[in-house]
């Protein structure tokens, strides 16, 4: 029996019993949880070293190299992540609704645990705690399966997991990793239907299309983040540079950093060049349509292709459109539905923004880097999912759950 049905059936039999875990069982270990991740921090930092190192080895540097590192903050963070869930109310058992037929049945909504999830995710190694507290608190077992390039990490942050939860009482198989990172589990995985219930993609386009294409399991799709900020014609461009400067700098190498820049061609000749000498100086490299490039001679030539990259780095695509109406239609032909923000003092195109646009986040005046569980107050999230169905933005405790009808009789027959 191979490894993957043997953590499929452990996970499919910790998943009923922790369908029915109450809020403060599950609360408890979500804190063990917290507490041994920060006792174990040098354990976990020693693991990473060896992948960062491996990494490095392969060539990988820069923004990637970056997601794949851990350090005592970010662990900190990943541990304050787990708290701020146990702080959250519990969505299992919520009846949302409940109404009155003329036969007299009482018929009500009920949130229940999906059951298994399956998340298939690359180099980050705090997805593994975000998924693990998140499904945990919504009463679902998971089943993990990490990139190659963070597998000591994630064998030692699970370890460390499977620890404070058998502390805690849980199940065994709550919380689960798939070891093998071949691709050929991967793709067994997407087949894993009889013990699997939906199976979530965190990464690359790459990967996700996979998924999408391969999966016999229902599936969630999270989003490549091809991310706009239009600065309109009538808007505060110290605060215009402020938000990009952030949006495109602050961690190049996530989904909600932003790719591409759209300038109103009314305030060109004023922004441009400011903007884009302070974002070079932070090293990024300027891709730009002939309009940006005679404002600012360091761009290079942006290809039709630069207008559909998520490049997760330090490079940005920066088009001179002739509005807003330009900026709409672009980033609904181009963008990925992920963040999208506009720079404007006019409310009137403030809300034909917000209105228009198609994506999962759209932002007035602030930084695509928000979109984000923590951001959001979920405590943390995941994936960010850019379809429409069910869940959409980033995913937390209530996207996690489904419904289930509950329905109350008097001896009613039909």
């Amino acid at each position: 029996m191979s490894e993957l049905i043997l953590k499929g059936e452990l996970a499919k039999k910790a998943s009923y019993k922790l369908s029915n875990l109450s809020s403060a069982a599950k609360n408890e270990g979500l804190k063990k949880i917290a507490e041994a991740l920060v006792k174990k921090e040098k354990e976990i930092i020693g693991a990473n070293a060896k992948d960062v190192e491996s990494a490095r080895a392969k060539g990988v540097t820069g923004a990637l190299l970056d997601r794949l590192t851990l350090n005592s903050k970010r662990i900190a963070s990943m541990s304050e992540g787990l708290m701020q869930i146990i702080s959250l109310p519990d969505p299992v058992g919520e009846v949302i609704s409940m109404w009155k037929r003329p036969n007299g049945l009482q018929i009500g909504q009920k949130r229940v645990p999906l059951g298994v999830i399956g998340i298939i995710y690359e180099a980050r190694p705090n997805v593994t705690v975000d998924a693990a507290g998140l499904c945990i608190k919504a009463g679902n077992a998971v089943v993990l399966r990490g990139g190659s390039e963070a597998i000591n990490s994630n064998k030692t942050i699970v370890g460390i997991i499977g620890e404070a939860l058998k502390e805690a009482a849980f199940p065994e198989g709550a919380v689960q990793l798939v070891e093998d990172t071949s691709r050929e589990t991967a793709v067994e995985m997407m087949k894993l239907n009889k013990y699997i219930d939906v199976l979530i993609p965190r990464g690359g386009a790459g990967l996700i299309q996979s998924v999408v294409q391969n999966s016999t399991i229902p599936v969630i799709e999270t989003g490549v983040g091809n991310c706009h900020v239009y600065v309109d014609r009538e808007s505060d461009l110290d605060m215009a540079e402020k938000i990009i400067i952030n949006a495109k700098t602050s961690r190049p190498g996530v989904c909600n950093a932003a790719e591409t820049l759209l300038v109103d061609e009314a305030i060109a000749q004023a922004f441009i060049p400011r903007a884009l000498k302070a974002l070079s100086d932070l090293k990024v490299e300027i891709r730009g349509c002939e309009k940006t490039r005679d404002l600012f001679m360091g761009a290079k030539v942006a290809v039709e292709e630069d207008w559909y990259k998520e490049y997760l780095d330090y490079i940005l695509a920066v088009k001179v459109v002739s509005g807003i109406d330009e900026a709409i239609e672009h980033i609904n032909k181009y963008g990925s539905k992920h963040s999208e923000a506009i720079v404007t003092t006019s409310y009137s195109k403030s809300q034909r923004f917000l209105q228009e646009i198609d994506a999962a986040a759209v932002y007035v005046n602030a930084s695509t880097r928000f979109t984000d569980g923590f951001e959001f107050g979920f405590g943390a999230e995941i994936g960010i999912s850019t379809q429409k169905l069910h869940a959409r933005g980033p995913m937390g405790l209530k996207e996690l759950t489904s419904i289930k009808y509950i329905v109350y009789g008097e001896g009613q027959i039909r």
